[in-house]
């Protein structure tokens, strides 16, 4: 039987880890962690924000048992894919399958940002090894990971209210992330009322509800909803209660 929380997990960028030499290269790395695979019954890694400042680098690596997603929040850069050199900015999506060695350099004047949403690879279900793609999240619209990676994760997004409207999202077979873009509003989670302003992450679990409102000048975020797959014998017993 899989647990169930109400709670909905709260997190923000406001006081990031310094990370020295990331995967290998010289410099410093700002990391915060938003959410983790504890507490949670899908089948996640971990959600994280990474910051690198002008001229930063993550060095090149591979996972051997992860699936990889980033959405870039700010900046521009290089990524390498097995040692192929691509361009990426702001609004970028790059979903990497385990097995791909990669690499990130900010080659802008600002800091690069982005979004790091971690999965656990499945070896005998999983897409083949080596498999990514880059897409432009924000004006190319949502994009169904699965479809690159395999994998429990199902929608990548870009979701934007305008002024006045709200959005609700319920963990019912499914949990989300939330990651706060641009703009402000609130949300509502049971008898909670939380501010949302960039940096501000919002991750529910199974069996958890939140309903966002905008600010006055809209609200973006990228919305992230993975799948929470039945174990044998939760198909056998009726599901999960």
């Amino acid at each position: 039987m899989r647990s169930v929380r109400s709670a909905v997990v709260v997190a923000d960028t406001g006081t990031p880890a310094d990370v020295h030499d990331v995967h290998g290269a010289a410099g410093v790395a700002q990391w915060a962690c938003l959410a983790r695979r504890a507490g949670l019954a899908g089948d996640w890694e971990a959600v994280e924000w990474v910051r690198l400042p002008p001229g930063g680098v993550s060095g090149e690596h591979r996972h051997t048992r992860t699936r990889e997603v980033d959405v870039l929040l700010t900046g521009n850069g290089e990524i390498t894919l097995d040692g192929r050199p691509y361009a990426v900015g702001a609004g970028d999506a790059v979903l990497t399958a385990a097995g791909t060695r990669h690499g990130l350099r900010n080659l802008g004047a600002s800091a690069l940002e982005r979004l790091v949403i971690e999965l656990p690879a499945q070896w005998d279900t999983a897409a083949a090894v080596g498999s990514t793609v880059i897409r432009d999240l924000r004006n190319a619209g949502p994009v169904d990971p699965s479809a690159v990676l395999g994998g429990p994760l199902r929608l990548l997004r870009f979701a934007r209210l305008a002024p006045g409207e709200r959005d609700g999202h319920a963990a019912d077979g499914v949990e989300h992330t939330l990651f706060v873009t641009a703009g402000g509003g609130r949300a509502a989670a049971g008898n909670v009322r939380l501010p949302l302003r960039p940096g501000v992450a919002l991750t529910l679990p199974l069996g958890s509800v939140a309903d966002l409102a905008d600010g006055p000048g809209g609200l973006e975020y990228v919305h992230a909803e993975l799948v929470v797959e039945r174990t044998a014998g939760e198909a056998a017993g009726g599901g999960a209660r």
